[in-house]
């Protein structure tokens, strides 16, 4: 019988032990951000400390060039570790997947090196594209979760919280076709594209005052004409619809459509548009699951909180679409000041500070401790797994 504080332990002194490692790819990884699909670096960096450590890793994984995978234990319950990599554009990683990807790591390593002495399977699964293109989603229909007993990954953020509202969110791509004309020779001649997208904007903006509190709708325009003298005859804008559950984003995408078509129509444009898939599903919370990481903090002097108490911390995730297939985990870790938002600017500096740093280790050290609580612990694993069956998911995920 193995002794479970025993194991976490030693799975702690194996985080330290490759303490130095983990910090400095954080530190390479925040320096040289990368965006979605196109992380190479990070992918190159991350599977090559797999590689020095002995651990089989198949780089391109599911057919994504810049995914990985990476296995280790021939028995047990598979418990798979998430690593996020991809930045944001023009401010980098003002998300701290830097953070991600390296605790993700450092749990993965830890967890690979006791695996068969602790009797259990771990996989450690490098998802790009996370900012807008699902990696995590494209992975798991192409057979990543396989198998898969349960999933985690730990995200920076300005508290320590056992998860984040996470709620569904779609991107509507949208383009307005008009006809040019000279905007002071002839301007009855031509259809203002960009008379069309704002008209638009302004009606989604109207429809803000008519929709559940919890929803949100955001949008920018991309492509807004060529010279102030010609009537813009093409722009682009994009869009995101977001609503507590996925299949409540049907219904406001169809107001949402309402309104950006009806700018058209006044303009006397053409309006197409495309709904990017994936979707991203909110975050099944799992309250068995999240206790034994929550306790495991507590070992490491983090405390806490419940995310349901803390107002103004929502977002979308495509981890949320994992939680859907199967058992999953998404707490936060705390590396900033609690006023400091993620997607900022000021949120960059704190996601390579010393508290970002201790954070990549302390994030590390408690999901391989919950790690083995769910190799070493079959009534936990029962539990997390009971409350998934009666957990309200959704098959589109």
């Amino acid at each position: 019988m193995v002794d479970v504080r025993a194991a976490k332990d030693r799975l702690v002194e194996e985080v330290d032990r490759h303490a130095e490692v983990l910090l400095a790819a954080s530190h390479r990884i925040h320096e040289h951000p990368e965006l979605a699909f196109a992380e190479h670096q990070a992918h190159d960096l991350l599977t090559s400390i797999l590689d020095d450590n002995g651990i089989e890793v198949e780089r391109g994984a599911y057919g994504l060039p810049t995914a990985f995978a990476a296995r280790a234990g021939s028995s047990g319950p598979t418990v798979a570790v998430m690593c996020e990599y991809d930045a944001l554009p023009g401010i980098g990683h003002a998300c701290g997947h830097n953070i991600i990807a390296t605790a993700g790591l450092g749990a993965g390593l830890a967890a690979a090196a006791l695996a068969d002495d602790l009797g259990g399977r771990v996989l450690i699964l490098g998802s790009p594209a996370e900012e807008g293109g699902g990696g995590k989603v494209l992975m798991a229909d192409q057979g990543a979760l396989d198998g898969v007993d349960a999933a985690m990954m730990v995200h920076p953020a300005g508290a320590d919280l056992r998860s984040m509202n996470a709620i569904a969110v779609q991107q509507c791509w949208v383009e307005y076709h008009g006809q040019a004309s000279h905007a002071a020779a002839a301007p009855q001649r031509g259809r203002n594209a960009l008379d069309a997208a704002v008209l638009g904007y302004l009606n989604v903006a109207a429809l803000r005052q008519h929709i559940r509190p919890t929803e949100r709708i955001h949008g920018i325009f991309t492509k807004a004409g060529d010279a102030a003298n010609i009537v813009p005859a093409h722009t682009k804008a994009v869009w995101y619809v977001r609503s507590p559950k996925r299949r409540h984003l049907d219904a406001l995408e169809a107001r949402v459509l309402a309104c950006l078509q009806a700018g058209a129509s006044a303009a006397g444009c053409e309006m197409t548009y495309e709904w990017k898939d994936p979707a991203y599903a909110d975050l099944v919370d799992l309250d068995p699951f999240a206790d034994l990481y929550v306790d495991n903090a507590a070992r490491l002097g983090r405390t806490v909180t419940d995310h349901r108490a803390v107002p103004g911390v929502v977002g979308s995730t495509d981890m949320g679409n994992v939680s859907h297939r199967i058992p999953s985990i998404h707490p936060m870790i705390q590396v900033s000041p609690p006023h400091v938002a993620i997607h900022t600017e000021a949120f960059v500096d704190h996601a390579r500070s010393r508290d970002g740093d201790r954070a990549v280790l302390d994030g590390a050290k408690a999901m391989a401790m919950t790690v083995a609580d769910l190799w070493l612990r079959p009534e936990a694993l029962a539990a997390v797994q009971e409350a998934f069956a009666a957990a309200d998911t959704d098959p589109r995920a």
